[in-house]
């Protein structure tokens, strides 16, 4: 499957998603083809077709019990919630004028610290770096730098390799930018 950062219609995003199903293959079972396609969604603003495309998913992952991208599913959830009410997120890091809804706040906390809860069950550091680093940028922007730079430094500490990737860069640079805050 092509990567979808790199696919610039949107109709090219929902023609894979719909070939996909039309396989008939139950969508929970391609946790990352699922976390790609609501990631091409919320890229491209199309904020619905990615909640509903994870609302999707998850429920046959909790049918099948297939879970390897659950802790993911949920963070990308949180994400498209906070770019929903126009936070900025993962997804976008352009500063937001406007204040999100609080209860659309609580509803992605709930969905981060859901994942983080998961990839910590599973013992899948990756994903819990990366919905700590989404909560992390939450809490910062309610004020609470000092309880996301405990949270998200806990996690990054655990790594001893990797890192130039992306992920640890990111957590990295926000960890540095809380600390300025503390």
């Amino acid at each position: 499957m092509a990567r979808l950062d790199r696919l610039g219609p949107a109709k090219e995003i929902a023609q894979l998603g719909a070939a996909y199903r039309a396989t008939g293959a139950l969508i929970g079972t391609r946790g990352c083809n699922v976390a790609e396609l609501a990631g091409g969604y919320a890229r491209q603003g199309r904020i619905g077709e990615g909640l509903q495309m994870l609302a999707g998913a998850l429920a046959v992952t909790n049918e099948t019990g297939v879970r390897h991208y659950e802790a993911e599913m949920y963070r990308l959830k949180g994400e498209l919630l906070l770019q929903k009410s126009n936070v900025r997120s993962l997804v976008s890091e352009v500063p937001n004028t406007q204040h999100p809804i609080p209860s659309t706040q609580a509803e992605a906390e709930a969905c981060f610290l859901k994942a983080i809860e998961i990839a910590r069950s599973q013992k899948a550091k990756s994903w819990e770096l990366r919905a700590a680093t989404s909560l992390a940028r939450l809490w910062r922007q309610r004020s609470r730098q000092k309880e996301a730079h405990k949270l998200l430094s806990e996690v990054y500490n655990w790594f001893t390799e990797g890192f130039d990737t992306k992920d640890l860069q990111e957590a990295k640079a926000l960890l540095d930018s809380l600390e300025s805050g503390v």
